[in-house]
């Protein structure tokens, strides 16, 4: 479905990613895991056309998508929940949602689609009219989460979904990431608990300091002694 092949991309002078490859295949979740600094977020603004990569190529279902705008390659069906949530706090939790539906095809199917979204976060449904800042860190993330749900993507990004969760609250997102997968939404998910990564995803890829290190089937890299070693407190890992 998607796939980044020897990118290279950066801010400034400075390049983040140094010819990264990765592949996601229509069905999947793959899961992109490694420290602070080691271009996770990167990956995920070049493919959704809100960082240029300078070199390598992004092929989205067989077709270039490294020169579309930000717009275009939502509207084709790639959608992000960024880091940090980013809802608009000052409106009203069904109108951040249906600003995930404000084009063509989605302004016809919004009605059916908040529903959906409702059945999966009934405590969204229930304070609909509320403003949006008023939320829980959790809530907002639910409303990150629905409002991606509602432009109906083919491939659904998610960045770092547990940030600054309580572990009850994530178990709860998580569980609806599995519920939207199993309903056939092919997924790419950037997420800093790498236990909890490889436990949602079908294969996984290694990022440190801009390139790939590892990748491979989810269980052969929780596993993997390096995996051990750096990320799942077997031993100290050794800074990027």
């Amino acid at each position: 479905m998607i796939e980044l092949k020897d990118v290279v991309a950066g801010y400034g002078s400075g390049d983040v990613l140094k010819g990264i490859s990765i592949n996601v295949h229509a069905g999947e979740v793959v899961a992109i895991i490694g420290a602070n600094g080691a271009g996770k977020t990167t990956t995920m603004r070049v493919i959704t056309g809100l960082l240029r990569a300078r070199s390598g190529s992004v092929m989205f279902q067989g077709k270039p998508i490294e020169r579309m705008r930000a717009f275009q390659i939502a509207q084709i069906g790639i959608a992000l929940v960024p880091e940090g949530r980013r809802i608009f706090l000052g409106m009203t939790i069904e109108e951040n949602l249906e600003l995930g539906a404000l084009k063509g095809r989605l302004m016809r199917t919004r009605p059916l689609d908040l529903r959906v979204v409702y059945d999966l976060f009934p405590r969204l449904a229930e304070r609909r009219r509320q403003v949006a800042g008023s939320l829980s860190g959790g809530e907002q993330q639910m409303l990150a989460l629905g409002r991606g749900l509602l432009s109906r993507p083919r491939l659904l990004l998610l960045d770092e979904p547990s940030l600054g969760l309580a572990p009850l609250v994530v178990r709860q997102i998580f569980q609806v990431i599995a519920r939207i997968h199993e309903e056939g939404t092919t997924i790419l998910l950037v997420e800093q608990n790498v236990n909890l990564a490889l436990q949602t995803a079908n294969r996984a890829y290694a990022l440190q300091t801009g390139r790939v290190v590892l990748h491979g089937s989810s269980q052969s890299l929780r596993t993997n002694p390096l995996i051990q070693r750096a990320y799942l407190g077997r031993e100290t890992a050794v800074a990027n």
